[in-house]
């Protein structure tokens, strides 16, 4: 949507409300597509808006009001809130670095902005996992997958499975081309995961081997069953990736959380844990085990082989997974 009136209007001509402008600026900025951008973006700037029209905000409802100052005391706002422990570092810095964001793209210029968000905080991000993944427990797994099922949500279903089984991320379950992972799984005893991946990361370049077990050929067959007749992943051909989200995955996660699971990314990162303990015998980190003390060297052969199976370029990420070093 172009400006409903001039640039130096209300909120920068985005229209009399905060709420609304923000997204609209950024949807222009963006251009077409990039709509999970754009939503992450939105959600971050609508928790700001929240703020600002609140008793312990400036009471502002007009983006050409915002200030550093005003950028300043949200960061000192987000600090308390992390200092309390009712925010994580990681989610406070992204909420600045979105208000920055959208406010370039309202404004049209860099000139309002909180040049370091981890400096605004005063705080540093661990990246490392503090709580135990939800979902490593397999029997908790399996109410879920119920669930979904008898509400006649079996896509969601099979990408709780194909997550938790395989560690495949939310994007890559949905687009995983099944045909050939079934024959893979089948002829070759592996398969490879390449569609949907992060970053570019697919192809002979980056392969993504995953050893098959009973498991994962039980997984794959269920998102067989239930993928579309048209289809070779869990989308059907009338549908968008984005219409997908809306109406599948956005209703799946109330049973998710209705079943004391956060999201989708938990199992995910109880696919790691359970893959360190096959590797080491020893449980993960964040579960108390202690392999790093035991034998270094296996420890970080595990990690890397964790981060290989996981898409990711660098194993010290897998610390967001299976804990830190202990």
């Amino acid at each position: 949507m172009a400006l409903v009136g001039r640039r130096d209007g209300r909120n920068f001509g985005y229209g009399r409300q905060l709420s609304y402008a923000g997204p609209q600026a950024l949807k222009d900025m963006l251009g077409g597509g990039h709509y999970g951008t754009v939503k992450a973006l939105s959600d971050r700037w609508q928790a700001f808006v929240k703020w600002c029209r609140s008793e312990e905000g400036p009471g502002i409802n007009d983006a050409r009001r915002i200030d550093r100052k005003v950028l300043a005391d949200y960061a000192a706002y987000l600090r308390d809130k992390v200092k309390r422990g009712d925010l994580a570092v990681s989610t406070a810095q992204n909420r600045i670095s979105s208000v920055n964001r959208t406010m370039a793209a309202l404004r049209g210029d860099q000139h309002v902005k909180l040049p370091s968000p981890r400096k605004a905080l005063g705080m540093q991000r661990t990246g490392i996992r503090q709580s135990v993944p939800q979902g490593q427990d397999r029997k908790q797994v399996k109410p879920i997958v119920d669930a979904l099922c008898r509400d006649h949500q079996q896509r969601a279903a099979a990408i709780v499975l194909l997550a938790r089984i395989t560690g495949m991320r939310l994007r890559e379950a949905i687009l995983a081309d099944l045909p050939r992972l079934s024959r893979e799984a089948n002829e070759l005893g592996k398969i490879n995961i390449q569609d949907g991946t992060k970053g570019g990361r697919a192809g002979a370049s980056a392969p993504r081997w995953i050893a098959v077990d009973d498991h994962v050929r039980g997984a794959l067959e269920f998102a067989r069953q239930v993928s579309p007749a048209d289809s070779q992943n869990l989308i059907a051909r009338h549908e968008s990736y984005l219409t997908f989200l809306q109406e599948i995955i956005r209703p799946a996660r109330d049973i998710l959380h209705a079943h004391n699971l956060k999201g989708f990314h938990e199992l995910r990162a109880a696919y790691a844990c359970e893959r360190y303990e096959q590797i080491t015998q020893h449980r993960a980190p964040i579960n108390g085990g202690q392999c790093c003390r035991v034998d270094r060297h296996l420890e970080r052969q595990a990690r890397r082989q964790i981060s290989y199976e996981l898409g990711h370029g660098r194993i010290d990420v897998v610390s967001a997974y299976v804990g830190g070093r202990r």
